[in-house]
């Protein structure tokens, strides 16, 4: 009789990063996605302040030669999904990083260096 739980080695998770599923297959889409960069999403209405950000983060992206997509979200449903109510915001795999103000080139190259780390 189990009354803490079931010491079954079975049910326990694998510390493998593709849950133990590694093979040729997914090694090499893991390690595409860690040359391609990060995700990167400019969130605002396509205001002028919007667009130098969106530029500033194209400059940073080319000079890190990161290979990245930057989409440009200007529904503000999308947007306040995000928690964000002062645009521009940028957004890096996900996270809020930086609103409410027009980062500059240099600023974004730091934030993008930290999230290669």
């Amino acid at each position: 009789m189990a009354l803490f739980g079931n010491r079954n080695k079975k049910n326990e998770s694998s510390s493998c990063c593709c849950g133990g599923n590694c093979d040729a297959e997914s090694m090499a889409k893991a390690e595409a996605a860690k040359t391609k960069g990060a995700s990167v999403k400019i969130l605002g209405t396509g205001c002028a302040n919007c667009n130098r950000l969106e530029a500033a983060t194209k400059a940073a992206l080319e000079q890190l030669g990161m290979d990245t997509n930057i989409d440009h979200v200007t529904d503000f449903s999308q947007i306040a999904a995000y928690g964000v109510m002062t645009t521009p915001a940028l957004v890096v795999d996900g996270k809020v990083v930086s609103y409410g103000k027009v980062l500059k080139t240099d600023e974004v190259v730091k934030i993008l260096q930290k999230v290669r780390e």
